[in-house]
C-alpha cells in the first residue's frame, strides 16, 4: 500500500530489508539482525546515490540502518515520534538525532536529553478543504440525521467490524453511518448490508476503502469509532471529531497510551476490544443522545489541534539542513 500512495504523488520510492529483534525470542532476533544487516548496506548504497542533505524518519525497524548510514557520513537527521509513547526503534534512533519532533507535550519526558520540538500530527491538504455540505452530497447523507464514522485502518479492524454488524438495525432506526470496513471483511458487510431492509440501506453507507474521500468523512460525522493509531491524535482534533477508541490489542500499549490521552482531555472515550460486542452499542447510543456532552467532547478535541504541523516539522528539518554560520 506505501508503494501505491508514495509513487501516486511523483515521489521515488526504495525498499530495504529490516527486521524486529524485540519480543520475536531468540530465533527471531537473530533473523532479525541479519535483515538490519543487509537493510544496513542497501541504505548505504540508496543514500550515498540520493546525496540527502538530511533525513526525516518516524521508526519502525526499517528507520534503523538508514539513521546508522545518516549518522556514519554525518548527515543531519530529525526524528518524528507521531504516537504519545516511543517503541524502541525510535527510542534507538533518536539517540542519532539532532532533533526529535514529538505531537504532544507529554512525549517530552522520553527524550530528556535531546533537543525536542512539539510539532503535532502533519496533516495532509484534503483535512482542510473538507466541508460538511461537500461530504453530505458526496455520500448522499441526511441532513436530518446524525453521522457516525467507522473504521479500521487500510486492512480494517475484524472485531470492529463484526460488532458494528450484530448492532446495524438498532443504530439505523436513529443514525446514518459511515462504515470503511478495509478489505479483509468486505464480503462479510456486503452480504450484512444486503440483509438490511431497504430503509436503511439507504443509510449505511459501507466502502471496504477510502483514499480521496477519507476527509470528507471525517467532515461528515458527528462522532467516529475507531483504532488509536497515531493519525488519531492529529486528524480528530483537526476536524473536531468526538471518538469512541478502541485500541488494537496486539499492538504492546502504543494504542492505550493515546487513546487514554485522548480520553484525558475529553475528546474521547477508550473502549477495550474485548467489550466491543457488549458495550459498544450502549456507548454510541449515549453519547449521540446527549447532544450537550458530544458537544464539549467536539470542543476540547478542536482544542488539541496544531493545524500548521507539518510547516514546523518541515522549517526544522531546513535548520538541521542549513545551519546558521
Amino acid at each position: 500500500m506505501e508503494r501505491e500512495l508514495v509513487t501516486r504523488e511523483g515521489i521515488e520510492f526504495e525498499t530495504i530489508q529490516g527486521g524486529a529483534v524485540v519480543g520475536v525470542g531468540a530465533l527471531g532476533a537473530i533473523i532479525g539482525l541479519i535483515k538490519l544487516t543487509l537493510g544496513t548496506l542497501q541504505a548505504f548504497v540508496i543514500v550515498n546515490r540520493f546525496k540527502p542533505e538530511a533525513l526525516y524518519v518516524t521508526g519502525g525497524f526499517t528507520a534503523i540502518p538508514v539513521t546508522l548510514v545518516c549518522w556514519l557520513l554525518r548527515i543531519p537527521i530529525l526524528v518524528y515520534l507521531p504516537d504519545i509513547e516511543p517503541g524502541s526503534a525510535v527510542k534507538l534512533v533518536a539517540r542519532f538525532a539532532g532533533t526529535v519532533a514529538v505531537t504532544a507535550e507529554e512525549s517530552r519526558m522520553y527524550f530528556p536529553k535531546k533537543n525536542v520540538v512539539v510539532s503535532g500530527y502533519p496533516l495532509r491538504d484534503a483535512l482542510f478543504a473538507a466541508t460538511r455540505a461537500a461530504a453530505t452530497l458526496q455520500f448522499t447523507l441526511s441532513p436530518s440525521r446524525q453521522t457516525l464514522l467507522v473504521f479500521g485502518g487500510s486492512r480494517g479492524a475484524r472485531s470492529l467490524n463484526l460488532a458494528l454488524l450484530d448492532i446495524l438495525d438498532d443504530l439505523l432506526d436513529e443514525i446514518q453511518i459511515i462504515h470503511v470496513s478495509g478489505e479483509l471483511d468486505w464480503e462479510t458487510v456486503q452480504a450484512r448490508r444486503a440483509q438490511l431492509s431497504e430503509s436503511k440501506r439507504d443509510h449505511y453507507h459501507a466502502f471496504p476503502y477510502l483514499h480521496e474521500d477519507m476527509a470528507l468523512a471525517f467532515a461528515a460525522a458527528d462522532l467516529v469509532v475507531s483504532r488509536a493509531g497515531a493519525s488519531s491524535l492529529g486528524e480528530f482534533p483537526m476536524m473536531g471529531l468526538a471518538a469512541i477508541l478502541v485500541p488494537y490489542p496486539h499492538a504492546w500499549r502504543y494504542q492505550k497510551v493515546n487513546a487514554d490521552y485522548l480520553a484525558g482531555r475529553g475528546a474521547a472515550i477508550r473502549l477495550n476490544d474485548e467489550d466491543l460486542k457488549t458495550k459498544l452499542l450502549t456507548m454510541i447510543r449515549t453519547v449521540m443522545r446527549d447532544t450537550e456532552h458530544l458537544s464539549a467532547m467536539r470542543q476540547a478535541a478542536r482544542v488539541l489541534a496544531i493545524p500548521d504541523a507539518a510547516d514546523r516539522i518541515a522549517s526544522e528539518i531546513r535548520k538541521l539542513a542549513s545551519p546558521s554560520p
